[in-house]
């Protein structure tokens, strides 16, 4: 079979997005090797993460001529032509986005990741709400199966989109298998060094935005031991001043680590090393970050509401994000209950184990076997 993919985000984004992008070609490419892989991308520069890409069955393709001037207009219209040149019998819109024009002969399959511009549309510019609705509202209507990445989004398409529940089908985002593997003791030493790690931390991990809700983790903190420490990695934005003059007010500044930017073949050393991951995210259309936390046999703490239990399984604790006792007092649940915590890790293993790559094939391919001959 012949099979394009927006590829965009796989080629320029390093973090969810992009992730999810790269680990969808990856294991098809992996599991179904047969097939051909053609990756539309108006941009394309070197990078370890992607290598992926010079696989034998894999194709990639991007704008030509005046075309590489408007790369924007290749991707919204002129990428038709070369779908049609290239055969391609099933197009998968990874990021929410479907070309125009590709035509009758070529069946289109879009991933819905989260509608939270619509769910929460306080933290979006106008502007913005309105490309993404008009994008991905789109993409819904024109493509053959809508792809949602969890029964929350799922419900959010039904619901802010109008599209029937028999057009869309769930299938399950995993996490990069660098984070399967134990680290060694001499790679964790390195990278604690590397950082200067704290010897006890609670890890977050994800945008510094308002919807993440750090600064409730932050007051959660300061309800806890003085020996426990927090160690939030990811990149800030405006709300990150917040969160610093909530550590400053609560004279924190000595139990919270900022790390902007780590490697990302760090994060596994980094996971291992937390006792507990917490995530008291406001929404989330599914939570990588958890299943990172899981398979890096860390305990997670994290919210009861949208996608969040089902990112986390049976085995997690769940609480209401807003209330900073709550969040505290499960995280000290996990510090001193060991019995607890190891129930938490092996439950949290197996529940991982759903969303390996082999699985996350299987349903993809069980997708796409539905409107290919």
């Amino acid at each position: 079979m012949r099979i394009g993919f927006d590829a965009k985000r796989a080629f320029r984004n390093f973090t969810g997005l992009g992730n999810y992008s790269r680990a969808t070609i990856s294991i098809l490419s992996d599991f179904y090797p047969a097939n051909q892989y053609f990756l539309y991308t108006p941009f394309y520069k070197k990078h370890p993460l992607l290598s992926f890409a010079h696989r034998p069955n894999i194709t990639v393709r991007g704008p030509e001529g005046f075309l590489k001037r408007i790369p924007s207009a290749w991707r919204s219209l002129g990428v038709a032509d070369d779908i049609r040149f290239d055969k391609i019998q099933l197009f998968h819109g990874l990021t929410g986005e479907l070309p125009w024009g590709i035509g009758s002969k070529t069946r289109a399959v879009v991933t819905i990741h989260d509608l939270i511009f619509l769910r929460y549309p306080e933290y979006y510019k106008p502007f913005d709400r309105w490309i993404y609705t008009r994008k991905y509202k789109s993409a819904c209507e024109r493509a053959d199966l809508v792809i949602a990445i969890s029964e929350q989004t799922k419900l959010d398409v039904m619901e802010f989109f109008g599209i029937d529940e028999q057009k869309i089908r769930l299938v399950y985002q995993g996490c990069e298998a660098q984070f399967y593997r134990t680290v060694t003791e001499v790679e964790k030493r390195n990278v604690s060094a590397l950082y200067r790690l704290p010897e006890k931390y609670v890890l977050y991990v994800g945008t510094i935005e308002e919807r993440k809700n750090l600064a409730t983790l932050v007051k959660a903190l300061s309800l806890l031991p003085d020996e426990v420490h927090l160690v939030a990695v990811g990149h800030g934005m405006a709300y990150c001043t917040k969160v610093k003059e909530e550590i400053e007010s609560r004279k924190l500044s000595q139990r919270v680590l900022f790390l902007h930017s780590v490697a990302f073949n760090h994060l596994p050393a980094i996971y291992q090393q937390a006792q507990v991951f917490c995530l008291p995210s406001l929404f989330e259309g599914f939570g990588i970050p958890v299943l990172e936390a899981l398979n890096s046999r860390v305990p997670v703490v994290t919210s009861n509401i949208s996608s969040l239990p089902e990112a986390g399984g049976p085995s997690g604790l769940y609480v209401t994000p807003t209330d900073e006792t709550a969040i505290a007092s499960a995280i000290r649940r996990v510090l001193d209950d060991d019995a607890l915590r190891r129930r938490m890790i092996d439950g949290g293993l197996k529940h991982a184990a759903l969303f390996h790559e082999q699985s996350i094939a299987q349903n993809m391919w069980s997708v796409y076997s539905e409107l290919l001959p």
